[in-house]
C-alpha cells in the first residue's frame, strides 16, 4: 500500500473530494494554513502595533532561508516576489535581446513565460521561435536544435504544465552556455515535486510560484538570480530593494547588494509565512521522498487504465516523463463530459491541452488512484 508521506487529515478537502489538482490551484497544510491565521490575527490585523518598521525589514528572511535550501542556492540570490509573473514580466527588459535576434520558447507552455516575448516580437525587437512539445522526441534535444548564431536568450517552463514534460535544465545549460545564450527557467511546475538544483542548473533566472507543488497561497514566488543579475538595477525597481526601505530616500537609487533589490514592494505576508511553513514541510520530509511517492502512484494510475485505450503523452519510461503530472487522452472520449463525470463522484482534475491532467501530490495515496480508475474505465 502506497499511503501518503503527508498526514492526510491535514487536507480537509479529502474528507470532500479525491483531489488530484495540485497543478492547478493547489491544496494547502493545516500547518501553513493554521500560520497563516496565527500572522493574520495575532499580527496583521493590528497594523504596526505588534509589527514594527524594523520587524517588516526582516520578515522575509526565514522564507529566503528555507527557499535557498530548498532549490540548492545561497540565499542572497533569492528574491521574495509576490508572484512568479512579476519577474518573468521584466526579464525582456532585464535580458534584452539584440534587434532581430532569436528567443526560443514552447508552444504549449505557461503563458507567463511566453507573452512578454510575444509582445517585443509584436514591436519587432525579436523573432520569437516556439518549438512543439512532441509525444515522439526529446523535447530538451529539441530546444538544443533550435540555437543559432542568432539566437539570444531561451525561456522555457522546467517541467510543461499541461504534459508533464520535463526539461534537462543542466544539458539546456550546457548547450544555452556554450552558444552565449541566456536562459530563463520556469520551475513553478516541477519546485516541490522534484529537486529543483538551481545551483547546478546555472540558469541566469529561475522563478517559481509558490501556491502549487511549494504548498503555499497565492500572493508569493520566489527567484533565483544567477550572480551577474545581481548587479542589475532591476527595471520595475521599488520601495523594498532598499538596503534600508524605510530611510524613504526618494532622490537616490538606493538598491541592496544581493537578489533583495528585486522584492518591489508590501506583498501578502500572510502567504509569507504560510509558504515559510509549507517548505519546513517539504525539507524535513525531503523532496526525494515525494518524487518517489508520486512515481510509484503514476506507475499504478498508467498501469490501471492503459489496458483501457488511456495513453499518456509521454510513457513513464521516458527520462522526459515526470511523475507528477499525468496527461491521459483516450480516443473518441468528450473530455468535457469527463470532467463532469469526474466532478459528480467527487474527482478534482484538469483539462489542460485537450486532454485529462492528473496531478499527483504528496497527499494522495492508493486509494485515490484507484477511485479514478474505477471511474476512467
Amino acid at each position: 500500500m502506497s499511503s501518503s508521506p503527508f498526514d492526510r487529515s491535514d487536507y480537509p478537502t479529502l474528507t470532500e473530494s479525491i483531489y488530484l489538482n495540485q497543478a492547478s490551484l493547489g491544496l494547502i497544510g493545516r500547518s501553513a494554513v493554521d500560520a497563516m491565521h496565527r500572522l493574520l490575527d495575532g499580527i496583521a490585523r493590528h497594523g504596526n502595533l505588534y509589527m514594527t518598521d524594523e520587524d517588516e525589514v526582516n520578515f522575509l528572511d526565514a522564507l529566503r532561508g528555507r527557499a535557498a535550501r530548498l532549490f540548492q542556492t545561497e540565499a542572497h540570490q533569492i528574491a521574495i516576489l509576490s508572484s512568479a509573473s512579476e519577474l518573468l514580466g521584466q526579464v525582456p527588459l532585464m535580458l534584452p535581446p539584440p534587434s532581430g535576434a532569436k528567443v526560443i520558447a514552447v508552444a504549449t507552455d505557461f503563458p507567463a513565460i511566453t507573452r512578454p516575448w510575444l509582445r517585443l516580437a509584436e514591436r519587432g525587437e525579436c523573432r520569437l521561435q516556439l518549438v512543439d512539445d512532441n509525444p515522439d522526441t526529446d523535447l530538451t534535444a529539441d530546444l538544443i536544435a533550435r540555437i543559432d548564431e542568432h539566437t539570444s536568450l531561451m525561456a522555457v517552463g522546467s517541467v510543461q504544465y499541461a504534459t508533464g514534460s520535463v526539461v534537462d535544465v543542466p544539458r539546456l545549460r550546457a548547450a544555452t552556455a556554450a552558444a552565449g545564450v541566456r536562459l530563463v527557467i520556469d520551475a513553478t511546475q516541477g519546485a516541490g515535486a522534484m529537486e529543483t538544483k538551481t545551483e547546478a542548473w546555472g540558469a541566469d533566472i529561475v522563478v517559481s510560484s509558490g501556491y502549487k507543488w511549494l504548498g503555499g497561497h497565492g500572493g508569493a514566488a520566489i527567484g533565483v538570480l544567477a550572480p551577474a543579475i545581481l548587479d542589475m538595477t532591476p527595471p520595475l525597481p521599488g520601495w523594498m530593494g532598499a538596503p534600508d526601505p524605510f530611510e524613504f530616500d526618494a532622490t537616490r537609487m538606493l538598491l541592496a547588494g544581493d537578489a533583495r533589490r528585486f522584492t518591489q514592494s508590501t506583498m501578502s505576508y500572510v502567504s509569507v509565512v504560510g509558504l515559510t511553513t509549507a517548505i519546513d514541510q517539504l525539507l524535513t520530509v525531503g523532496v526525494e521522498i515525494l518524487e518517489h511517492h508520486a512515481a510509484r502512484l503514476a506507475h499504478l494510475l498508467v498501469g490501471a487504465v492503459e489496458p483501457y485505450g488511456w495513453r499518456p503523452f509521454r510513457h513513464l519510461d521516458d527520462h522526459a516523463a515526470s511523475s507528477h503530472i499525468i496527461s491521459l487522452g483516450r480516443q473518441g472520449d468528450e473530455l468535457a463530459g469527463m470532467l463532469d463525470r469526474l466532478r459528480a463522484v467527487g474527482i478534482v482534475c484538469s483539462a489542460r491541452g485537450g486532454r485529462l491532467r492528473v496531478s499527483l501530490a504528496p497527499y494522495n495515496d492508493e486509494d485515490d488512484i484507484a477511485a479514478l480508475v474505477d471511474a476512467l474505465v
